[in-house]
């Protein structure tokens, strides 16, 4: 049995607990019979997995420790955003009261202070709490340490220093496996990316929000990152997946519905049209690619945003002049339409899932 991280490890006490009810049932119901000996062996292969579990990374091994677990994870989170507001004001409070000597000396040693005793709390707290805690307050310092050092050295604002912190981001985010800093890792990059492809575009690369296209490369490369294995990393890909899509539809739903703000040399209305085409095809070919692949997040996402296409379309078509009575009608028609679609891909899946089996 090799099993490299928490997540791997909760995902196998959990499966573990749900062997013991089901295997209850079973018995209840008299469908399988153990001996004694059959079911002491389990029993104390289980108690000693997961004690060796518990005691290499600290997993909760009942409904009541996860009850707990949440709890202080909801904690630890609140802290966290607390301290880094702590930090980002105190900077603010009394930095005029430095020298610049003083503050360059702050600027860059706070950050490094802040891994080393991140990477220290990873070791020592096998819980990650406290690492993941110490992550965000390091990540805070060390935007602070770019942003300020250029306001002192008279350095013009960059795109890079997004594509720096993402960096520094995603080390922390696979160093104490935190998705919510995975998460600020793949914003500070869509950031980068789109403001690069603004300049490219002809802009000013701090404009870049102001042409959504400029997500399109950023969703791109976020999607092809997730095809790459993240087995010690489990939910890593499906969050690139999530948002890749995000940094996709997005955009795509304001063109949709602003066709002047695109790149593209063409009347506002023919952007529209074709976004909206667009944005069809892209959704119903995400949805059938998750349903292949086994991707929910990926299925759920694209279904989101094809029922958000689809409902603002029908409020620009028919909102102004049919009846309201009908109008909802129409809603809830289609609603049930695209209920029976979905129920038929999934007994599709069942049935070609059964076929392989056999």
């Amino acid at each position: 049995m090799h099993i490299g991280s928490k997540i791997e490890a909760q995902q196998r006490a959990d499966r573990i607990n749900s062997f013991r009810l089901e295997l209850e049932a079973l018995q209840r119901e008299q469908v399988v019979a153990l001996d004694s000996e059959q079911e002491l062996a389990i029993g104390s292969y289980h108690r000693r997995l997961l004690d060796q579990l518990a005691a290499g990374f600290d997993i909760d091994t009942t409904s009541r420790q996860k009850q707990l677990s949440l709890g202080m994870g909801i904690t630890s989170s609140l802290g966290a955003m607390g301290l880094a507001a702590s930090v980002f004001f105190f900077y603010f409070q009394y930095w005029g009261w430095l020298d610049t000597k003083t503050q360059v000396t702050v600027l860059l040693s706070m950050p490094f202070i802040g891994l080393v005793l991140t990477m220290g709390a990873a070791r020592l707290d096998k819980s990650g709490h406290f690492a993941k805690l110490l992550a965000l307050i390091t990540l805070v310092c060390f935007v602070l340490d770019l942003s300020m050092l250029g306001q002192i050295f008279n350095i013009p604002p960059t795109p890079r220093a997004m594509l720096v912190w993402s960096f520094f981001a995603g080390l922390l985010a696979y160093g104490v496996e935190s998705r919510f800093m995975l998460a600020m890792s793949m914003l500070c990059f869509a950031g980068f990316l789109s403001a690069q492809t603004a300049t490219w575009g002809g802009c000013y690369w701090i404009s870049f929000g102001q042409r959504p296209e400029t997500f399109f490369p950023a969703a791109l490369v976020l999607f092809l990152i997730s095809l790459i294995p993240h087995r010690r990393y489990p939910g890593f890909a499906a969050l690139f997946r999530i948002f890749a899509l995000l940094l996709f539809f997005l955009p795509l739903l304001v063109l949709c519905n602003w066709g002047e703000i695109s790149f593209l040399d063409m009347e506002s209305e023919l952007v529209e049209v074709l976004y909206q085409i667009v944005g069809f095809v892209a959704a119903g070919a995400m949805i059938g690619l998750g349903i292949l692949r086994g991707w929910p997040e990926v299925v759920n996402t694209a279904n989101c945003f094809f029922t958000l296409l689809l409902y603002t379309k029908f409020y620009d078509w028919w909102w102004a002049w049919m009846p309201k009575y009908q109008f909802f009608l129409l809603i809830g028609l289609t609603a049930i339409f695209m209920l029976l679609i979905l129920k038929r891909m999934r007994f599709l899946s069942i049935r070609r899932k059964a076929e392989a089996a056999l």
